[in-house]
């Protein structure tokens, strides 16, 4: 890990460039027009809908001044509101613009000073009304109630590792009450309003750090002691080996919306997948709201051809009814805050101006939320049944050996039903044990492909120089030994799915073919020539972390981005240990049907035991423990060797000293918490000063962990 001299160098060179991605990401998904100016009023950013009022396309917006689409006799005042903007630091108003035909237009505007440096947001909208004015809005005059209701200042802010605070911006002065100089350097947990408010902030941290961004929404305080409902966007900072350099936050105050909100969400629709195989999921892929990426299924079902896409006429804004904006704009909250989107029903409106009902499920890429990609389910089949008085659709799915309730695994379900009946390749993280060989399961059953084979291969199962062989085959004579041909894995799972477990294991010199025949979708034997095509939907899994593997050139970025369309993240057992007693119940259910015995009950003390331990092993170490128990069991209670787990965390220390035992205690929760040593201080129940003094008496430097 960088040093905190060089992390703070990286950040005031390269965070407000990563703040500025986040900004946009989180601004420019709604279709409302959006521009970011600088000081000389010229254009830095313009959103889809601004370029739909404006009409021109986004790239001769860019550089220009905002006098340049005003009205002739309108640009002095443009010139006397802009100063005042600058010396005032937000405004609200008319404009007097001309639109693309030519014909004047009354444009209601509301201005924002420096949410980025020396960059100032301006949100428009087509007031549609022909009375001129000529001086600025006041609020209690004209409280601009035609602006979109979500435009609220936005705090934009920079954090080191620790969570102190480096930068601070004109929104974060505005919402907070804290001028820059008395906020930098500050640790930002001083706008929560609880005492654990270090705990959790260090918990979103780590997981920001994990997943490259995380989003929540909670109380926090101002300056004056006055509390509000924030909506918090954190996002991790890292340099081009992977290293956590510090995290960007964007903070907007939401307490205006909160209770609508609740009610919208409360209102969605609810999910109602159609059978595997009845339709034919659409894939659509862009940045903010540009669509740059789509399969002949979507075109297909929007009307569009793969000429308008590359022409750039497709637009993600376009394509979606007015009344649909606010549940646009509430799924992508859900992504910036999860990673995904509640799947949801909705209309798009198809080059023909008709309509078309479809199911839609978002996802954001984990280290770019300003990437994102969808998932369309065309629902016109669904509602034919439903017109003529067939059943509606069941949309529970069979997950019953994936076990728990938790928000960790339902989160992880809900990922499976989106991605399941889709081609798209699957990358599934997790540490060992964590079941990510029964969600590839899952994700095969509820494919159109789960009649079709279903080939698995363990890459560190094989030895290196048998792994080529095994996946592609071999033709007689390629090698001394091949005595006949060989089908490989690759080609046993055409027109099926081929899980590849513990992909990070595969070498480094066998990566290109495997990324070619992905690629290209076929591949040819050893000691072969001729080429086979295939069919193959792949899923792969790994416990290692391919993005650290790809700094130290063990794992090809080619092939690490292919397979992580969309990723999928199994938790650790220590992450959701609500979901130990539902766990352990049923293994002791499985193991006692196996046994034929009948056992019950665990004790109300076996089980506050079992939850009590981190099972470093995940799930199966737990399996594997409650098989044990019920061998040992003799009555219809479970017998559970508890002195196993304390014998287990002794053995783990190999007889060391309690010193010894002590400093591999602390480095290893340094290494789960990502070496943040106010993170490490919440977990261990210690202030951050003690586990200084603590590292100090044990010898513990940063570089060891």
């Amino acid at each position: 890990m960088a040093s905190q001299s060089q992390a703070d160098g990286w950040l005031a060179e390269n965070g407000p460039k990563e703040l500025e991605l986040l900004f946009r990401a989180i601004v420019f998904h709604p279709s409302a027009p959006i521009l970011i100016a600088d000081d000389d009023r010229r254009y830095r950013e313009a959103s889809a809908g601004a370029s739909k009022l404006l009409g021109l396309p986004r790239e001769k917006i860019i550089g220009r001044s905002l006098d340049d689409f005003a009205e002739p006799s309108f640009r002095p005042v443009i010139s006397e509101r802009w100063r005042a903007f600058l010396d005032e630091g937000e405004q609200e108003g008319l404009f007097q613009l001309l639109g693309p035909d030519g014909v004047p237009l009354d444009v209601e505007y509301t201005a924002k000073r420096n949410v980025l440096p020396v960059r100032h947001l301006l949100v428009l909208h087509d007031k549609t009304t022909h009375t001129p004015t000529r001086g600025p809005v006041k609020a209690d005059n004209d409280p601009s109630k035609n602006v979109p209701v979500w435009v609220q200042d936005y705090a934009l802010f920079l954090l080191d590792i620790d969570g102190q605070v480096v930068s601070w911006y004109g929104g974060a002065e505005r919402i907070y009450g804290y001028k820059r100089g008395e906020f930098i350097g500050q640790h930002v947990s001083q706008c929560y309003p609880d005492e654990d408010a270090p705990r959790k902030l260090q918990e979103e941290l780590k997981r920001a750090a994990g997943e490259g961004h995380v989003g929540n929404e909670c109380w926090h305080v101002k300056k004056n002691g006055s509390r509000f409902w924030a909506n918090v966007i954190t996002t991790a900072l890292k340099d081009e080996n992977g290293d956590l350099q510090g995290f960007a936050r964007v903070v907007r105050d939401f307490s205006g919306r909160h209770e609508r909100d609740e009610k919208l969400r409360r209102g969605r629709a609810r999910m109602r997948l159609l059978p595997a195989g009845s339709t034919i999921p659409g894939v659509v892929s862009g940045e903010f709201d540009r669509i740059s990426e789509a399969n002949d299924a979507f075109l297909e079902l929007v009307g569009y051809s793969r000429e308008d896409l590359l022409a750039g006429r497709l637009r993600w804004p376009d394509l979606t009814p007015p009344e649909y904006v606010a549940l646009d704009e509430l799924a992508h909250e859900e992504e910036l805050r999860f990673g995904a989107c509640t799947p949801f029903e909705k209309e798009l409106i198809r080059k023909d101006t008709t309509r078309v009902s479809v199911l839609v499920a978002t996802a954001v890429l984990k280290l770019s939320p300003f990437r994102w990609i969808t998932f369309v389910q065309d629902l016109r089949e669904r509602n034919r049944l439903e017109n003529i008085g067939e059943e509606g659709v069941e949309s529970e799915h069979n997950f019953a050996e994936i076990i728990g309730s938790s928000p960790a695994m339902k989160r992880v379900i809900g990922q499976v039903e989106v991605v399941a009946p889709t081609d798209a390749t699957v990358l599934i993280l997790g540490e060992t044990g964590t079941g990510k060989e029964l969600v590839a399961h899952a994700l095969h059953r509820m494919s159109p492909r789960r009649n079709l084979p279903f080939i698995t291969l363990n890459c560190a199962a094989i030895p290196t120089g048998l792994l080529e062989s095994e996946l592609f085959g071999y033709e007689r004579g390629a090698f001394t030994g091949a005595l006949s041909q060989k089908i490989g894995r690759l080609e046993m799972a055409h027109r099926g799915t081929l899980f590849l477990d513990e992909v990070g294991d595969i070498p480094l010199d066998l990566q290109p073919k495997l990324l070619r025949a992905l690629q290209e979708k076929s591949f040819e034997r050893l000691g072969g020539t001729k080429t086979i095509p295939i069919d193959v939907r792949l899923i792969a899994a790994t416990n290692r972390n391919l993005t650290q593997m790809m700094g130290d050139k063990l794992f090809r970025s080619d092939l690490y981005y292919r397979l992580k369309v969309f990723p999928i993240v199994t938790p650790p057992l220590r992450d959701h240990p609500e979901d130990i007693p539902m766990l352990a119940r049923h293994f002791t259910k499985k193991y006692a049907a196996e046994m034929d015995r009948t056992i019950d009950k665990i004790p109300s003390d076996t089980m506050r035991a079992l939850v009590s331990w981190p099972w470093p092993g995940n799930v199966r170490e737990l399996e594997n423990f409650i098989e044990r128990s019920v061998i040992l069991s003799r009555g219809s209670n479970l017998c559970a060797p508890l002195a196993e787990l304390r014998a287990a965390a002794v053995e783990t220390t190999g007889g060391s000293t309690l010193e010894e035992m002590e400093r591999d205690y602390i480095l290893r929760v340094f290494r789960e918490t990502g070496g943040i040593v106010s993170a490490a201080a919440t977990r261990l129940g210690v202030p951050r000063t003690t586990l200084n003094a603590m590292m100090k008496r044990l010898g513990i430097s940063r570089s060891d962990f």
